[in-house]
């Protein structure tokens, strides 16, 4: 009788596992209404609205979060806002969808170079080169890591004050 519960449970769990994989939609069919907000969002961003085109592709990305392109495309206008944190959690996001998606790991570390984490870039670029050689992302990848990250600007240190003219 124990046996008996104990199988007809299993296959109960067997069968529902099997039907819920069974009913979801493939990876690579992504929904046609947020490509089409995607495909809006890359004409913003093109005509120069870099907030418009975040907007509709954010609702891109709301009507279908496994758009990697839409992370892509938010993660290059971070960029070109200055935002390079903002752009790495983007290309983070589009490579959990896929992890050897080269136009996201040279992405992100060129970002990384502009933040100044050029050793963690420098990791993204072996890894490109161990997916497709000396492919162009990675000629590009390590144009931008020898470049370096950019010159900020920075507070000039001052010497402190000497002793003898701080009297109390």
């Amino acid at each position: 009788m124990r046996i008996t519960l104990v199988s007809a449970a299993a296959a109960l769990a067997l069968l529902s596992v099997s039907t819920s994989l069974y009913g979801q939609r493939a990876d690579d069919q992504i929904d046609a209404r947020s490509i089409a907000l995607l495909d809006k969002g890359k004409a913003a961003r093109s005509a120069g609205d870099l907030t418009g085109a975040a907007g509709l592709i954010e609702s891109a990305l709301a009507v279908d979060p496994r758009n990697r392109a839409a992370y892509i495309a938010l993660a290059e206008i971070a960029r070109a806002q200055g935002l390079p944190g903002k752009a790495i959690r983007f290309y983070r996001e589009a490579l959990t969808l896929e992890p050897n998606d080269l136009t996201a790991l040279r992405g992100q570390g060129e970002a990384m170079v502009q933040k100044g984490a050029v050793e963690r870039a420098k990791e993204n670029l072996a890894r490109v080169k161990t997916l497709c050689g000396t492919c162009a992302d990675a000629t590009q990848l390590a144009a931008a890591i020898a470049k370096g990250p950019p010159a900020t600007a920075t507070a000039q240190v001052v010497p402190p004050a000497k002793a003898a003219e701080k009297t109390p």
